[in-house]
């Protein structure tokens, strides 16, 4: 997983979502664009951050381990029981 560039900064953030609330769009593959990347931060549990990568890595994400996600590449995540998390989109 990369780190994003210095000099991008969060122009939007969702709402804090949970194993009942992830949008179903959030559990397949899609990707940010040209110039997006994005973090996601959980708050509570755990969740799985899945890169469309060769190879494919996963990642597992909690409080202490946030998610960092590259503009245009394909990813998803994987719900592992009670989870809150939200995303932060930066260019």
């Amino acid at each position: 997983m990369k780190k994003p560039p210095k000099n991008v900064q969060v122009y939007k953030k969702t709402s804090v979502f949970c194993e009942n609330s992830t949008p179903a769009a959030l559990l397949k593959d899609h990707l940010t664009k040209a110039g997006v990347w994005a973090k996601i931060s959980i708050l509570e549990g755990k969740l799985q951050y899945v890169i469309q990568s060769d190879p494919t890595e996963e990642i597992e994400l909690y409080f202490e381990k946030f998610g960092v996600v590259e503009p245009e590449v394909l990813h998803h995540v994987k719900l592992n029981g009670h989870v809150k998390f939200f995303i932060e989109f930066l260019k």
